[in-house]
């Protein structure tokens, strides 16, 4: 069986909403894997829809940009995408954040990048549910959250 995770994570990304969603706020942890990165997101005030049937379900992704600035977080940029592949496919995509009354608790192992090759860039949480198919990032809806990833 293979050894998945070291111990400590070695880099955090602090998550803070935007004008969407001002008490959003969680973090992002990132921890070696032999085959990879595990990625664990725990997140808090998520916004919460009505009635039995309302999404929340929110893209979640890895951007290219370094700074968490602009207008809805404008200066993320696009999903980390160093292969240059159609969407799903990115490095940054992830899955989606699942909201329990907006609460969001969720682990994953990517084979897509190692810890050095994001230190830097942002992790966003977006409006809506990733389609995994709408060119070139999913129809994900806007940007409500974000945080760069630094290394601890």
């Amino acid at each position: 069986m293979t050894e998945f995770c070291y111990g400590r994570p070695v880099a955090i990304a602090r998550l803070q909403g935007g004008p969407e969603a001002p008490r959003l706020s969680g973090t992002v942890t990132f921890f070696p894997a032999d085959t990879g990165t595990i990625v664990v997101a725990d997140v808090a005030g998520l916004p919460v829809g009505n009635g039995p049937c309302a999404s929340g379900v929110f893209g979640f992704h890895i951007h290219e940009g370094t700074a968490c600035t602009g207008e809805e977080f404008a200066d993320t940029g696009g999903h980390f995408n160093p292969g240059g592949c159609p969407h799903p496919y990115h490095a940054g995509d992830l899955p989606p954040l699942f909201s329990s009354n907006g609460q969001a608790y969720m682990a994953v192992l990517s084979g897509r990048f190692r810890i050095p090759e994001v230190l830097g860039r942002t992790v966003v949480i977006h409006s809506g549910s990733d389609d995994f198919t709408t060119q070139p990032a999913g129809n994900s809806g806007k940007k409500i959250a974000c945080g760069v990833i630094r290394k601890v």
